[in-house]
């Protein structure tokens, strides 16, 4: 078995230091994993060793108020500012090309990136990443209705960040829970810890509801984009609903699409064994890659 070597680095953008986990040849094709909430790029460990013997770069960030990142006090928390964070740390690292993977709060940060710079993104795969009205479950609608100047809505934002709203991420929707292992929301709970780090994702959660604006460009751009997706869904998900999931092949047809019984949210952690192939098969379509190209990166 080829196991990766992962560096974990940090690059400045733009007064804010990003921290993120590296692997593969510097000049092999890219793919970029974009997390979610309330995680980092930790979450993308395990795929990263999973994926071990593919001959591809892979590169996951930890945005601002999350993980090992470090942004100034008066960093504006908000899925635009990390946007413009993800697209400087492509700038800073000198990515032209790369396929996207899109989890969770990925999806309205991956978007934005994608429809930015359009020209620059070869392939998506979606895990759990919304991007239609219908994939909003009666939770995530609910949540996305708080506003901060209503009595009692920031307590009911903050108990997302509680070890029991962590737990309950990671858990619902779960068929076996024993698969889930608590070092990652024990991590997540470190992090969500640090000073400020609350009233930054207090502001994210605050802000999310300005995603649902950008949906129909979002779908525009999958429309036009002529690139391949792979769609990958626990369809256990309390949030993002199976419905979100089947919505993408309105807009691209021929996208692949798994729907994994049993696994819910963080579907990584509890079917990467299913995943891991899916996306190994996929990585040559999704990052433009010919045949040859990847032959001379797997040889080195």
């Amino acid at each position: 078995m080829t196991t990766r070597t992962v560096r974990h680095q940090t690059i400045e953008v733009a007064g804010v230091r990003v921290a993120y986990r590296e692997s593969g040849p510097a000049d092999a094709p890219v793919l970029l994993l974009l997390h979610g909430f309330p995680t980092s790029s930790h979450q993308f460990a395990r795929l990263m060793d999973a994926l071990g013997d593919t001959p591809y770069r892979l590169i996951a960030p930890d945005y601002p108020g999350f993980g090992r990142t470090e942004a100034p006090p008066a960093f504006t928390y908000t899925f635009d500012r990390l946007a413009d964070v993800v697209e400087g740390f492509t700038d800073a690292l000198g990515l032209d090309r790369f396929a996207l993977y899109v989890f969770d709060y990925g999806a309205p940060v991956g978007l934005r990136v994608a429809t930015r710079r359009p020209e620059r993104v070869t392939g998506l795969i979606v895990q759990n990443g919304n991007a239609y009205e219908e994939g909003l479950s009666d939770a995530a609608r609910a949540f996305a209705a708080l506003r901060r100047e209503v009595p009692g809505d920031e307590e009911k934002v903050r108990d997302l960040f509680s070890k029991e709203g962590v737990r309950f991420q990671y858990e619902t929707g779960v068929a076996d829970q024993t698969l889930v292992s608590p070092d990652g929301r024990a991590l997540d709970l470190h992090y969500l810890g640090l000073p400020g780090r609350a009233e930054a994702q207090a502001d994210l959660t605050f802000d999310y509801a300005s995603n649902f604006t950008h949906y129909p460009a979002w779908q525009a751009w999958l429309r036009s984009a002529g690139i391949p997706v792979l769609v990958l869904w626990g369809a256990g998900d309390p949030f993002f609903t199976t419905a979100g999931a089947k919505a993408y092949l309105r807009d691209v047809p021929d996208a692949e699409l798994h729907l994994f019984e049993g696994a819910g949210h963080f579907a990584l952690e509890t079917h990467l064994d299913r995943i891991t192939p899916l996306i190994a098969n996929a990585l040559p379509h999704l990052t433009n890659a010919s045949t040859a190209e990847a032959e001379v990166h797997r040889r080195g």
